[in-house]
């Protein structure tokens, strides 16, 4: 099993795994942030505790898997602006997103962080790389777009968005981008 680097640079962006000395930025930059996790398939935090979970979960995900999740960090300041990642579900299929605190929208970081997982990837032998959003969320919609992934499908009931309505399934938009060939498939999408 390919292992991902533990750093990988952008232009502007650093991204690394999260450590347990970032709880508190994590907590106050974008995991407790109502309005940031409006539309993510994970609970808002309500607590570092909850935060220092996310962490331990990740360090779990590093050692198990490929890779995991990734904080994004500009490399200009040192701040951390969200996280990103890479979700296997097999050695060969994974999800990926991205939550950026506020103060990070509406500066192509999203873009620049999605690119780097679509680079890294193939590297790890992700031969489909998938993402859910809520139908409503456009903005998300289009950074997927913008970097190869195709719309799928609308999943009828299919997810739940716990900041939106706890515990209700709701539909969501599949998106899909894959790699790599096999006999008598379509080759990547570009």
């Amino acid at each position: 099993m390919l292992k991902a680097p533990a750093h990988v640079e952008t232009s502007r962006l650093f991204l690394r795994p999260p450590h347990p000395d970032d709880a508190a930025e994590i907590f106050r930059r974008y995991a407790n942030d109502e309005e940031v996790t409006r539309y993510l398939g994970w609970p808002r935090h309500h607590s570092i505790a909850e935060t220092e979970g996310f962490i331990a979960f990740s360090g779990a995900e590093w050692e198990r898997w490929p890779a995991g999740p990734y904080l994004i960090v500009a490399r200009d300041t040192g701040v951390i602006l969200g996280s990103t990642g890479l979700a296997f579900e097999t050695p060969t299929r994974a999800s990926t997103g991205y939550v950026l605190a506020r103060d990070a929208w509406g500066h192509g970081y999203a873009t620049e962080a999605l690119r780097a997982m679509v680079d890294l990837a193939p590297d790890v032998g992700i031969q489909r790389l998938h993402a859910l959003v809520h139908p409503d969320h456009r903005p998300s919609c289009h950074v997927l777009e913008k970097c190869g992934f195709l719309q799928e499908a609308l999943l009828p009931r299919h997810g739940q968005f716990p900041n939106l309505a706890p515990g209700v399934p709701a539909d969501v938009l599949s998106f899909v981008r894959l790699f790599g060939r096999r006999s008598g498939e379509a080759g990547d999408q570009e």
